[in-house]
């Protein structure tokens, strides 16, 4: 790996736009751009940690990439000798293509499209920006880095939806996985740190959620499929439901297009759609604590989705030696993952209550009591991942 290398990680949302910048493996800064009222404000994160503000005067967050150079000429990071070497994008969108990393070029931008078409909801954010940033860094290398690779590695038969083979091979219809980045992030330093056994449940638990089964570091299994609204239940997406009930949902809502009901089902649904007052855990939890009947429905159900995934992916595996709470929700909610492993203990899997509920300042920490097996709160980290996988892209060039 080429430790001298600066890379910036790009990271848009529909309300944000979100970049890093490394040197090697090594955090120099990001920069966080959202609205703040009707202006557009930047905050830059430096490796110390100090945070600063700044008011723009951009009117979108599409013309945010234009500027993205000269502010980080304005706050020295680069210009001179310091030029970026390569800008490094999470592509996650169904289809063979973007199942593997890709230098993006005029095939991948025409792939995008197609994407745009395939997954009208998540792919045009993340095509319109690497679109932007080709322009805008006309000379700089630009890397899609795929969120389904790392799940690549699967059965066939975890692959398939039970349809015509012919159709599914003819259109690209599979179970893709998504979390990959994330998922690869935390198989790395469990192989480092010389904790991953055989098989292991990784319970990525955050805004999209996914729980991935885990044979010898590879993916064998996983929740999401040919879209991330497959699965559990999340924070505004509903998870895995009957087609025919989606269906109903657009006849009885007079939804015009298959367009808005994916919206719909992605957006309306979930925590959300069921407590009918929010999508953050943190306040699902203090409305089960305050008695509210669909505060703590959506709870329930949100903590029955997850055990039910857990007990799939074991049952996919052949058994479990340890278990795994990451990302948002995985790694900060002690109530989470108390409720969660509460009926795991047929797999071998307790929590030690006073563990679970202490410090997690550590990059990793052992929550099992000592008669369970392995129950780790670790903290992901896709960025770093991105770099590994850019990095071996680059050197192969």
């Amino acid at each position: 790996m080429n430790n001298d290398r600066l890379i910036l990680i790009t990271n848009p949302g529909s309300s944000s736009r979100k970049y890093a910048l490394y040197r090697g493996n090594n955090f120099l800064c990001s920069l966080h751009f959202e609205f703040e009222g009707e202006k557009i404000i930047y905050t830059l994160k430096k490796a110390d940690g100090e945070k600063t503000k700044t008011e723009t005067k951009l009117k979108d967050l599409s013309s945010v990439v234009s500027s993205l150079e000269k502010i980080l000429m304005d706050e020295k990071y680069i210009g001179g000798p310091a030029k970026i070497d390569a800008i490094v994008a999470r592509v996650a969108a169904p289809g063979s293509y973007f199942a593997k990393d890709h230098v993006v070029d005029e095939e991948c931008l025409k792939q995008l499209e197609v994407a745009k078409e395939r997954a009208p909801l998540h792919a045009p954010v993340i095509a319109n920006e690497i679109a932007h940033l080709k322009r805008s860094f006309s000379d700089t290398m630009l890397i899609a880095v795929s969120d389904s690779g790392f799940h690549q590695s699967r059965p066939e038969l975890m692959q398939a939806y039970a349809i015509d083979t012919e159709l599914a091979e003819k259109f690209d219809i599979k179970r893709w996985g998504y979390h990959g980045l994330s998922m690869g992030s935390i198989v790395r330093y469990m192989e480092e740190q010389e904790i991953l056994p055989e098989k292991a449940i990784i319970c990525h638990i955050g805004s999209g959620s996914s729980i991935t089964a885990v044979y010898n570091g590879k993916s064998h299994d996983t929740t999401m499929g040919y879209t991330p609204l497959e699965g559990v239940m999340m924070a505004t997406r509903t998870g895995s439901m009957d087609v025919a009930a989606a269906l109903a949902i657009k006849r009885e809502l007079k939804i015009k297009t298959d367009d808005e009901l994916e919206k719909y089902l992605n957006r309306k649904g979930g925590l959300l759609g069921v407590s009918g007052q929010s999508d953050d855990m943190r306040e699902i939890i203090k409305l089960r604590d305050e008695g509210d009947k669909r505060g703590s429905f959506a709870h329930a159900l949100y903590v029955y989705r997850l055990q039910s995934a857990i007990g799939q992916m074991a049952a996919s595996l052949g058994g479990v030696d340890a278990l795994v709470f990451t990302a948002t929700i995985g790694e900060r909610s002690d109530d989470v993952r108390r409720m969660v492993t509460q009926k795991l203990s047929y797999l071998g899997l307790s929590l030690d209550e006073e563990k679970n509920s202490g410090e997690m300042s550590a990059r990793h920490v052992n929550i099992a009591a000592s008669s369970s097996k392995p129950i780790y709160v670790i903290r992901t980290d896709e960025s770093d991942e991105m770099i590994v996988r850019a990095n071996l892209l680059m050197n192969k060039i």
